[in-house]
């Protein structure tokens, strides 16, 4: 598969990044187009391969499917310039660009002639530079096989999921939003350690390697988290005293609430 990326920000150079490590697309089938060049020659000196250009027509040109990664209020615009050169029948086109759903991308693609081709919506974190992010995958008009090939390439930049659309929402509030409210635990148990007389750096190395762990736990055993807790738990223990302590300064219903929060528009 060729792939296009509009854009080479921090989603668009992540996904070019992610990719261009993997195996199962080829760093010279990546084509990024952006409008100004600095990011694309970061691009360039870290992959050689890559194909680069400022043309977004020139970019789509070859390609199996065309990957949106602008901002909101350009999304228009880029498929009114690149509409009239993509091939329906044998290019999809995806969007990265949260809060954008496929009836809006549909009627924004629409030719006039009642060919649509196929849809998605792509929603990665900024972990995906690093072959490590939770992606949320909705389709529409395209083909099982399609579907499939989309969830490997993606399994191989981390975990990818396919749902319906109207959990999108939800997946970007828990993987794409997410991502800052697991950096903001390791910042505040940062300061934490720090207060209890780690270093920094050693607070977060500590930290970074904590998470680490309950994440494995949780996947080898294939059990709740309660589960684990209640192992790590002795009755006036240090780590019930410390649960309870964070519970009654709000831990569960805070994060809950900026989930929450996070899928409002």
């Amino acid at each position: 598969m060729k792939i296009a990326i509009i854009g080479a920000g921090n989603m668009g150079g992540a996904l070019a990044r992610g990719l261009a490590k993997g195996a199962l697309i080829s760093t010279s089938d990546i084509y990024v187009a952006n409008p100004s060049t600095a990011k694309l020659d970061r691009l360039k000196a870290e992959f050689a391969d890559i194909n680069t250009t400022t043309s977004n027509t020139e970019a789509v040109a070859a390609t199996d499917m065309v990957v949106l990664a602008v901002k909101p209020w350009k999304v228009e615009e880029v498929l009114a310039e690149i509409k009239p050169s993509l091939d329906y029948e044998h290019q999809a086109v995806a969007s990265m660009v949260g809060g954008l759903g496929i009836a809006q991308l549909s009627a924004w693609l629409d030719k006039g002639d009642g060919q649509l081709p196929a849809t998605y919506l792509i929603i990665p974190n900024t972990a995906i530079a690093t072959m490590s992010s939770m992606t949320f995958i909705a389709s529409a008009r395209a083909t099982k096989e399609q579907d499939a090939e989309l969830v490997d390439i993606f399994n191989e930049l981390g975990e990818a999921m396919l749902v319906d659309e109207g959990l999108i929402p939800a997946g970007t509030s828990l993987a794409s939003c997410g991502i800052a409210y697991a950096l903001r635990y390791i910042r505040a148990s940062m300061e934490g350690g720090v207060e209890l007389g780690f270093r920094a750096d050693d607070a977060k190395r500590i930290v970074m390697q904590t998470l680490r762990g309950a994440a494995d736990i949780l996947a080898a055993n294939n059990s709740h988290p309660e589960a684990e807790i209640d192992r790590v738990t002795t009755p006036g223990g240090l780590t019930i005293k410390g649960l309870n302590a964070m519970e009654a300064n709000g831990f569960t219903n805070s994060v809950i609430e900026g989930l929450r929060a996070s899928t409002k528009r």
